[in-house]
């Protein structure tokens, strides 16, 4: 696929999602953490004008220079940024007016490609796999902010469903030593996910698929939301404070709110919403542990899996644990949901952030946070890879994050 191919798919996957809406449905924001898809369509879009076009675009001008700082994330060699927790009072520009621009920004960006420096072809595939990034981000941002009405309204009532099978609770056994981790070779990959080194294992088990909606509710019914044994100190009190009981959209009627409406719990689909606190609890109670994430990706580099689980391109936005082949004794390692690990987000050894703003992408947020590996039902299906790093902090649940369980 050509680089103009790859930016006209990306970008208009982005629009795509955005098509059913509805203009008030854009200022959805319910959190802190998420934003509204408006903003998101705006800053995939301040991307490309800031990291491509302001630099290589000769004699280029701003359509609207106040964008800079108001679709501006975090980058703060860029300059000011309007703060986060407000983006959903930005009633202009309009929805209509971001895809003006959008679209202006893609004639020039098509431009330029039409005669592209080394530099502006590594620029460019930053920004399509970012864009891929607040594709996801879309998802889970908007499913919070539309949830958090009591009629649970769907986003479409006409999503795919069903399909999973019963996990039987196998385990894979993998014998340890010294491991090379982390990527190697030319492919893309994020900054973090380097440098490759080595690591050592003690010899572990995996479970061989994922944990189902029906044994996490064998450990709501042991009482596992009641017992402090088995909560670190921190979960505990957020438990507490918060009065968790269940994951996140379970409805105590045994139905979960999705973005396709209100559905029955699908006992044999993989559990999904869970913060990191919820995940080590269960293992607990499951007489297991979470993985490592080096454990995680020695087993997947050995089972060499397909991206054969539920991602965003097969539009059912939850997971459904599509039928998937085991690879190496394991199923689900691509897609469904991002399986929590035990492992704290920090620099591999040799880490060195790029230069300039850019690199404030990653390393900057190497504190206080667990990692995830191998993507979701809101994940792009090229853009996963068994290197990936994702990153949350310990409370989150409104990604699709999971649970497989170690020994």
């Amino acid at each position: 696929m050509t680089p103009i191919d790859r930016y006209r798919r990306v970008r208009s996957r982005t629009e795509a999602f955005c098509g059913p809406l509805h203009i008030e449905d854009h200022l959805l924001q319910s959190m802190p953490d998420a934003s509204p898809l408006r903003w998101h369509l705006a800053h995939v879009t301040w991307f490309f004008e800031t990291f491509l076009l302001t630099p290589f675009a000769e004699n280029y001008e701003p359509r609207e220079p106040a964008y800079r700082m108001l679709f501006n994330s975090y980058y703060n060699g860029v300059g000011e940024q309007w703060p986060r927790h407000r983006r959903h009072v930005l009633s202009r520009p309009t929805v209509a007016e971001i895809v003006d621009w959008r679209h202006q920004i893609d004639e020039q960006v098509l431009a330029l490609l039409g005669d592209p420096t080394e530099e502006m072809l590594r620029i460019l595939e930053i920004g399509l796999n970012h864009e891929q990034q607040h594709q996801e981000l879309m998802v889970t941002d908007f499913k919070h902010g539309l949830l958090q009405n009591p009629l649970d309204p769907a986003y479409s009532t006409d999503l795919p469903r069903g399909g999973a099978t019963a996990s039987h609770g196998e385990f894979t056994a993998f014998e340890g030593g010294v491991v090379e981790i982390g990527h190697r070779g030319d492919g893309f990959h994020w900054d973090n996910e380097g440098p490759s080194h080595r690591q050592f294992l003690e010899s572990y088990e995996l479970a061989s698929d994922l944990v189902t909606n029906a044994h996490f509710a064998q450990f709501i019914a042991d009482g596992g939301y009641d017992n402090p044994d088995l909560w670190l100190s921190d979960g505990w009190a957020l438990l507490t404070s918060e009065g968790w009981r269940a994951p996140l959209y379970w409805r105590g009627d045994g139905t979960v709110a999705t973005l396709g409406g209100r559905r029955e719990l699908d006992p044999h689909a993989p559990v999904t919403h869970v913060s990191f606190y919820e995940a080590e609890a269960f293992a607990r109670w499951a007489g297991a542990r979470l993985p490592t994430e080096f454990e995680w990706e020695h087993a997947a580099t050995l089972a060499a899996p397909a991206a054969d689980g539920t991602f965003v391109d097969d539009g059912a936005y939850h997971p459904i644990g599509r039928a998937a082949k085991s690879h190496g004794g394991l199923r689900h390692l691509l897609g469904e949901v991002w399986e929590w690990t035990v492992s704290a987000y920090t620099p591999y050894p040799g880490y060195r952030p790029p230069d300039g703003a850019i690199g404030e992408y990653n390393g900057k947020f190497m504190n206080d946070q667990r990692v995830l590996r191998g993507g979701s039902c809101a994940t792009s299906r090229d853009h996963i890879r068994i290197t990936y790093r994702n990153f949350f902090p310990a409370d989150k649940r409104w990604q699709f994050t999971g649970i497989r369980l170690a020994k």
